[in-house]
């Protein structure tokens, strides 16, 4: 890690020379603003597209084109299986065995047909555990899931949230939290990275100590896939979800991913909501009227794949095999981190004006930033000026250096237009 930062375009030109990664952003298409490549911060809501998705999708239009139907089976990549040509590589980015999981649907659909069989509440065990400010998504999925139940939501959703004057959520308190509710818990369901904040909880000491509460713990990885480094598998969390349009780069709206653990594939006794894509793949054309799940995290699809949002996941899940997680994530941290720096030289410059919420012990390539004085205007201006982050309200401007196609002159190009804003 170089911690030796300059403030001078020489030195991000001569990092970005050294950088073992560099091919990769000109495997990318990168806006242009004025005919010049913007500075684009927003891979944590919609990453940008591989140059090679086009002819991936293409290669399943000219197939549908000559085959029809019988694309299924005479198509390249054939239709029938075509889920399983994501599962190998998407494994390897979480941390999972390949049984584990599972490309499909979308993120908040792959929640709730999850939960339907996670869960399971009773007289006794009936709560669930979230941070407070999850994303709306979320948190009206973890309130339909109670009001299905017929439960009040205001006595079964436990919210964790940032002490008075505080922006992130402090460790400890999650474990207390789940130490507090332990006899009534049912369900841990926390987004692996606050999407407000940039905060990456620390997902293996929350699914122990929810084990150890007799709770099930799961995660929506949105902004963790890509991003982190995972491990479900090791950390034994039972089930996860997320979605693959932001840093896995495979278009708006693209198919989702869903993990289950191993040790949960073979309990037949798991209620869920079934269809005939999970079905035991051996019989399934025999159209029987019983529903046989396979041993597998297939067994929660319940249609057939959606080809063309799965090709250009294919397409880029192809770059990050190719890239490998560990180097994307050493050069994420460089380049989190020469961000930050920059931000703290403006700072030195204009009265401490921009304050990070992200904590510094706990993120991916995402920071919070807040503008005091500033608010929603001074992303405006940068948006008319050439750069792309995004806004959440009510006060933050998010930017993520996305390291497969974001680099060191980004930073200084993106300091330069924000200093001259301030």
């Amino acid at each position: 890690m170089i911690t030796a930062f300059e403030h001078t375009l020489a030195f991000c030109r001569n990092m970005d020379e050294k950088d073992p990664l560099r091919k990769f952003r000109g495997q990318f298409y990168i806006p242009q603003h004025h005919e010049r490549e913007v500075v684009y911060f927003t891979g944590n809501s919609l990453g940008l597209q591989p140059k090679t998705t086009q002819s991936y999708i293409q290669q399943e239009l000219d197939d549908w084109a000559k085959f029809g139907v019988e694309g299924h089976f005479l198509a390249k990549h054939p239709w029938m299986p075509y889920h399983e040509f994501l599962t190998e590589h998407m494994a390897k980015i979480v941390g999972a065995q390949n049984e584990e999981v599972v490309m499909m649907n979308q993120l908040t659909v792959n929640l709730h047909l999850l939960m339907v069989s996670f869960y399971r509440p009773n007289s006794k065990r009936y709560k669930i555990l979230c941070e407070a400010k999850a994303f709306p998504s979320d948190q009206y999925a973890l309130q339909s899931q109670i009001q299905f139940h017929g439960l009040n939501v205001k006595e079964a959703l436990v919210e964790i949230a940032p002490r008075e004057g505080e922006y992130h959520i402090r460790p400890e308190d999650i474990l207390e939290a789940i130490d507090r509710h332990k006899d009534s818990l049912a369900l841990i369901m926390i987004g692996g990275v606050n999407y407000f904040s940039g905060q990456v909880f620390d997902m293996k000491a929350i699914t122990e100590a929810g084990h150890k509460a007799g709770a099930i713990v799961g995660f929506d990885l949105a902004h963790a896939a890509g991003n982190l480094k995972l491990e479900l598998h090791n950390w034994e969390v039972d089930f996860a979800a997320w979605c693959s349009y932001k840093y896995l780069n495979s278009g708006p709206g693209s198919v989702a991913g869903a993990f289950v653990h191993q040790k949960h594939l073979k309990n037949t006794t798991l209620p869920q909501f079934a269809g005939w894509w999970g079905h035991d793949k051996k019989t399934r054309f025999l159209m029987d009227s019983t529903f046989v799940p396979m041993e597998t995290a297939e067994r929660w699809q319940l249609s057939n794949a959606p080809i063309l949002s799965m090709a250009a996941c294919r397409a880029s899940l192809a770059i990050f095999a190719e890239a490998g997680m560990e180097a994307l994530i050493e050069k994420s941290k460089q380049l989190t981190a020469y961000l930050e720096y920059v931000i703290g030289e403006i700072n030195n410059e204009k009265n401490n004006c921009l304050q990070i919420i992200t904590p510094k012990e706990n993120r991916g390539c995402q920071l919070s930033i807040v503008a005091n004085g500033y608010g929603k205007p001074l992303y405006e201006q940068l948006i008319a000026n050439g750069v792309i982050p995004d806004w959440r309200e009510p006060n933050v401007i998010r930017c993520a250096p996305v390291p497969l196609y974001n680099s060191f002159e980004d930073i200084f190009r993106f300091g330069e237009i924000l200093k001259s804003l301030l």
